[in-house]
């Protein structure tokens, strides 16, 4: 059966590469015809289509095109929290070409937003950091006395700040830099951002839980994992992880999916709070996210796959974690790097010694060297910039 990938960046591209090698049809619908799933040699077709969400009848039509150009039942992945939501609205007409886990709307919009995802938990006693929600400056401003610095200033629809060229979170450190930073930060008309607890600890109390969730809600396959740095630094998405089974967070997880019937692949990340020894949820993506390459078990098994498998009712194999397995981002990486190193939390006896048990990285693969090639010459672009850009400080 083939598989149709919605939104092709970084995640779509190790889609591409886990299901494209077992020889599946792999077909891309993105906007950008760069987009790293799209330059992969296990992408069969490109389809030029972006989804907007202030249209989404028109990317109905266009998905409805690509399924009849495909010209059978294909299985349909989004790899965004704006995609999975459209999926589920429009789960009838796109039934149509496409099969996909079933969930309520309401429950994915839930999900995909800090706001609702913190009353959801909430409801079912699973931990989180303590959390406000102001609408205005004023409300921070008569919340100044429920808070203590260090705070996590972060978006309750992440995508929606990145997309006005802001930070997804930003840490502040006083009252002034947070009336500075919610200023600079909040949408007018639209309140979209969240003071929340800052947990102390290093980046590898950071967990994360990646699995698969059959039509019962039951989880044939689940991995857990820590951060070992981060992209930005403190705040971003796993630039080196390290798969390793966390009895506490994988149980915790399981029961809270069956407890609302979620379906489907999940990506959700955990801190641990030394403070009173709890796992408390930062964020739940109700999707495929981009690093799930990172949990992976014996036989090269990942949660795309085990989606594959069941949608296509196939049996599930037996599920043995490959425990220290590490992933990485390499240009992200490089980049965190040097600002751990830049911060003195990275020596360079640790940063060689980080990569023992790398197996897999997110760009590199002998196979599909192309969108490698790509992100390399993007990046010399941009450290000869910022080089270019150093020099001229100096000379000045």
């Amino acid at each position: 059966m083939p598989v149709v990938v919605v939104n092709c960046k970084l995640g779509a591209l190790a889609i591409m590469r886990s299901l494209g090698e077992q020889g599946i049809p792999i077909y891309g619908v993105d906007a950008d015809p760069r987009s790293p799933g799209m330059l992969s040699r296990y992408c069969k077709r490109s389809f030029l289509y972006g989804y907007d969400e202030a249209h989404p009848e028109r990317f109905l039509e266009e998905l409805l095109r690509v399924g009849k150009e495909v010209g059978r039942t294909s299985i349909l992945i989004p790899t965004s929290d704006e995609t999975a939501v459209f999926v589920t609205e429009y789960a009838e007409p796109l039934s149509r070409w496409f099969i996909f886990p079933s969930n309520a709307p309401s429950l994915m919009r839930e999900l995909i937003s800090k706001k609702g995802m913190y009353d959801l938990v909430a409801r079912h006693g699973v931990p989180t950091p303590f959390t406000l929600f102001p609408e205005r400056l004023e409300d921070v401003e008569a919340s100044l006395h429920k808070v203590k610095f260090p705070l996590m200033l972060k978006g309750i629809y992440g995508n929606r700040l990145q997309a006005r060229g802001k930070k997804k979170m930003v840490v502040v450190h006083s009252e002034k830099e947070l009336l500075e930073q919610y200023k600079e930060m909040e949408e007018p008309g639209f309140p979209n951002l969240m003071l929340q607890e800052y947990i102390p600890g290093g980046d590898d109390q950071i967990f994360m839980f990646n699995g698969y969730f059959n039509g019962t809600s039951d989880c044939p396959i689940g991995l857990t994992g820590y951060k070992i740095r981060q992209f930005p630094i403190h705040v971003g998405c796993t630039s080196l992880g390290e798969c390793r089974w966390n009895e506490a967070v994988g149980k915790m997880t399981m029961q809270f999916m069956k407890a609302i019937h979620y379906r489907g692949v999940l990506d959700i990340g955990y801190r641990f709070d030394p403070r009173d020894g709890q796992y408390k949820v930062l964020d739940i993506n109700p999707r495929v996210g981009q690093a799930f390459r990172l949990f992976v078990a014996e036989g090269d098994m990942d949660v795309v796959k085990a989606l594959y498998l069941d949608l296509t009712g196939q049996k599930q194999p037996m599920i043995i974690p490959r425990e220290g397995r590490r992933w990485m981002i390499e240009d992200f990486d490089l980049i965190s790097s040097n600002d751990y190193y830049q911060e003195g939390t990275l020596s360079v006896g640790d940063w060689f010694r980080s990569f023992k048990g790398l197996e897999e990285a997110a760009w590199f693969n002998r196979k599909d060297l192309r969108p490698f090639f790509v992100m390399t010459g993007g990046l010399l672009k941009r450290i000869g910039s910022w080089s270019g850009k150093t020099i001229a400080r100096r000379k000045t």
